[in-house]
């Protein structure tokens, strides 16, 4: 038998690191050639890792949200035949194992330690317990180190004191009462685990602990003190790293427009029931990128992106409209490349397309890349107005808000017309207000007058 070594690929061109997002096989497991393995994540992109060859899991070398550069190893298999592992590399191996247990004992001796000086103050038991790895090639020993409560400490926690009635007086020591005075506890409050209900130091210290769970005779409410820890890994991880760049790094300004969007309603209406089969759906997404088309061809500072370190602006002929996307795994913002050369048609199929291979997890980086202004929408969820944060480089992110219909006075009386706000934000850095707020009043006037939307020139 031997040992193959399976290591990062290069999954993309210029892309020198990856993040483990999930592990498909457990050790122990036996795998097939061109099983998938573990699912890799770079920029927005999830990548399969398929096995190259037959073999049984001896050694994973990562866990969920570690980053692994390309060319570390992250899977060893045992396998038929010589592998791909040279003994001078086993017996390296073994020492790193060797190592790696000898400090998986120093630290399984240091919790005992730690957990007898706690022992003297409050009575606890404790009882390490070291998992030593199943071969020499086992890198990923762990120390589990189990505390058990007292009967007593753990029925004190989940006691359930019936309520006092008024004017009843709880039992408890002079000691107590005193404590208690001194904290500015009201013993009525407090459950009693002695005897007939009487309140002892211990009661305190649960009541202080906020540990202990009082309910009303026959049962009621209780408070639920359960903690769920969730590890940030793969997409949502790489949303929190955008996210936290571009607010820490770009000082936004947003403006807020309603817009009278009746007239487009009804165009969108009217092109839906009169389209042949062939063609998409219209929604409200294709009218807003061939308005963004017309408004950034008189105002190019906004379909940009800002280096800011080295201090540049770059100005796009071609329109790249980031599409924000909500899927079951999180946000992913697919590209519409040069929109300007679709019409509302091309821009609708495309839109469709991207949208499926987002939620379905099939976008390439190619598609989840390279935009030069995105919109963001929450659809029917949407609010009055939202704050929507610029997608870095980006200078400009136009946010549609919830559509509804609110009476307007047309001059001598109120009429019902269909309203939506729209939000932008801009990188005041290098957009002014003054330019942000005619970029606004021409995505404005497009969107209410939508036949201009359809102009030349």
């Amino acid at each position: 038998m031997g040992e193959y070594v399976i290591k990062l690929p290069d999954v993309g061109e210029g892309v020198a690191e990856a993040e483990i997002v999930e592990w498909e096989v457990a050790i122990g497991d036996v795998v097939q050639e061109d099983m998938v393995l573990a699912a890799v994540m770079t920029d927005k992109a999830t990548v399969e890792i398929p096995s190259p060859v037959d073999g049984r899991v001896i050694w994973l070398g990562a866990e969920p949200g570690d980053i692994m550069s390309v060319g570390a190893p992250i899977i060893r298999l045992e396998v038929s035949g010589e592998g791909n592992v040279s003994a001078s590399d086993k017996a390296a191996k073994g020492s790193e194992a060797e190592v790696l247990i000898a400090k998986a004992a120093k630290a399984a001796k240091d919790v005992a330690a730690e957990e007898k000086a706690k022992a003297s103050i409050a009575p606890v038991s404790a009882k390490a317990e070291t998992t030593a790895p199943a071969s020499a090639f086992v890198a990923d020993v762990r120390t589990k180190v189990t505390i058990e409560k007292p009967a007593a400490s753990q029925a004190r926690r989940t006691v359930s004191g019936p309520t006092r009635a008024e004017g009843e007086k709880p039992l408890a020591s002079p000691s107590v009462r005193k404590r208690a005075k001194e904290a500015g506890v009201d013993l009525r409050q407090v459950p009693g685990t002695g005897p007939a209900g009487r309140i002892s130091h211990e009661d305190l210290d649960a009541y202080f602990d906020g540990s202990t769970i009082t309910t009303q005779s026959g049962g009621g409410l209780q408070a639920n003190t359960s903690v769920t820890d969730i590890k940030v890994v793969g997409l949502r991880r790489k949303i929190a790293e955008k996210m936290s760049i571009s607010k820490s790094r770009i000082p936004h300004i947003t403006i807020v427009e309603e817009v009278d969007m009746t007239a487009l309603e009804e165009l969108r209406g009217t092109l839906n029931k009169s389209k042949s089969d062939d063609k998409p759906k219209l929604t409200l997404l294709p009218f807003l990128m061939r308005s963004l088309v017309k408004a950034v061809g008189e105002q190019p500072a906004l379909n940009a992106i800002f280096d800011d370190e080295a201090g540049v602006v770059h100005q796009y002929g071609g329109v790249h409209i980031g599409m924000a996307a909500q899927t079951p795994n999180g946000l992913v913002v697919p590209v519409i490349k040069h929109a300007e050369a679709r019409d509302i048609w091309g821009c609708a199929a495309e839109v469709n397309r991207l949208a499926t291979a987002a939620k379905t997890g099939t976008a390439t980086r190619e598609e989840l890349g390279g935009s030069t202004i995105t919109i963001t929408s929450l659809g029917p969820l949407g609010a009055i107005a939202t704050t929507p944060v610029i997608n870095h480089p980006e200078v400009a992110i136009i946010g549609v808000n919830k559509m509804a219909i609110r009476p307007m006075w047309d001059g001598t009386t109120f009429v019902p017309r269909k309203m939506m706000n729209i939000s932008a934000s801009f990188d005041h850095r290098v957009i002014d207000g003054w330019d942000a707020a005619v970029f606004v009043q021409k995505i404005k006037s497009l969107l209410e007058s939508p036949a201009m939307i359809f102009m030349e020139g």
